[in-house]
């Protein structure tokens, strides 16, 4: 299982850095296909999906990915792409109406929820690379998940005695938490130094405002983690889908990317840039 989990996070990197090292269409592209099955995975574990085929929520949710990721990469994260998202909502909450009574409101939420949730946050990734020096600033949405996921773990392990979110995640603590956040935010400096010091990008007088970045989104990034596992919890799933061996589903494994992308983008746009 070890194996199996360790071989299935290699590869995962390995296609994550070639993927946003090409960037633009190439990752665009990615990102889309990502996000139909992140939003695919959703929709089943929320019982938005039909019996046999997609339901009627699901082809308007992958409608909705598909205009708005058009929209990203022609226009970017302007109106255009606000009203793919609004219309999503809007043509769901039509074919609730029309269909009356056939299906629940949860449905429709849920629906637009699975959308939003994973498509929409993930794209962020996408956006944030397209900023300037994004090849490298993308960089700190893995610091604050996957280091944070790492530090946190390992600090856990070692030190942990308070139950973070006992209920909800028994072997998660406070401690590792903290850890989790120190550790993106040590790292996020790093990171920023190595980047100054090779001239990469001139940032020497950024550094703090790196690991800022990388602590806040470690915060998010475990936010993230501990929502996917209430929704997996709420309806009695143990992983989101079996794509990726020994991690599960995209949901799964993005988790935690899908709740940091958005605030790395905003936080790298306004302080960064």
């Amino acid at each position: 299982m070890f194996i199996t989990r360790l071989i299935s996070g290699i590869v995962l990197v390995i296609i994550a850095f070639l993927t946003i090292w090409a960037g633009d269409l190439v990752l665009l592209a990615t990102m889309y296909l990502v996000s139909l099955i992140g939003f695919r995975e959703l929709t089943k574990a929320t019982k938005v999906h039909a019996d046999k085929g997609f339901s009627v929520f699901e082809w308007l949710g992958f409608a909705g990915i598909t205009a708005y990721y058009v929209c990203l990469y022609f226009w970017g994260f302007t109106t255009p792409a606000m009203i793919a998202i609004v219309m999503t909502l809007m043509t769901m909450m039509a074919a609730y109406v029309l269909c009356f009574p056939k299906f629940h409101c949860d449905k429709p939420i849920s629906g637009f929820f699975a959308f939003f949730y994973a498509p929409v946050l993930l794209s962020f990734l996408y956006l944030t690379r397209t900023l300037e020096n994004g090849v490298y600033l993308v960089w700190l949405i893995f610091i604050s998940s996957w280091i944070s996921d790492t530090c946190a773990y390992l600090v856990g392990r070692a030190i942990g005695k308070h139950k973070l979110a006992p209920v909800l995640s028994p072997k998660k603590s406070i401690e590792g938490s903290v850890g989790g956040i120190l550790g993106s935010a040590l790292v996020g400096a790093l990171y920023g130094f190595c980047l100054a010091k090779t001239g990469v990008m001139d940032i020497t007088a950024q550094i703090g405002i790196f690991a800022g970045i990388g602590a806040a989104g470690s915060v998010l990034s475990q936010i993230g983690d501990l929502a996917a596992s209430g929704i997996k919890r709420d309806h009695d799933i143990k992983d989101y889908g079996k794509l990726i061996p020994g991690h599960g589903g995209i949901m799964d494994r993005f988790d935690s990317v899908i709740a940091t992308a958005p605030i790395i983008y905003f936080l790298a746009l306004y302080f960064v840039q």
